[in-house]
């Protein structure tokens, strides 16, 4: 059903083959697109991030606030800055209330 590929790489513009395989792995995750970098490229580019996508967010890298649980009245740490009036629970309080509706 698939056969190899020679694709050109936008960053170094050499040819790169997109195998059979391949294909089928990226058939099976439900990928529409076909690779755009060579292995190198792809390679450098996600040492250049770090190791991670951009589309993902670390979550060593988000903010938290501390402040008081409403209910039990312990420290909460929430990823938003909390406002006057509106209440705030600890991750177990949260967990335990019961949702809207």
């Amino acid at each position: 059903m698939y056969s190899d590929e020679t694709l050109t790489c936008i960053e170094c513009e050499r040819t790169f083959t997109f195998t059979a395989s391949q294909q089928e792995f990226f058939a099976s995750k439900g990928f529409t697109n076909k690779p755009s970098r060579c292995d190198d490229c792809r390679a450098a580019r996600k040492a250049a991030k770090g190791g991670r996508d951009a589309s993902f967010r670390s979550s060593s890298l988000r903010e938290l606030f501390k402040t008081t649980c409403s209910q039990c009245g312990g420290v909460a740490e929430v990823p938003f800055q909390p406002r006057e009036g509106n209440p705030v629970y600890c991750r177990d309080c949260f967990s335990t209330r019961q949702p809207y509706g």
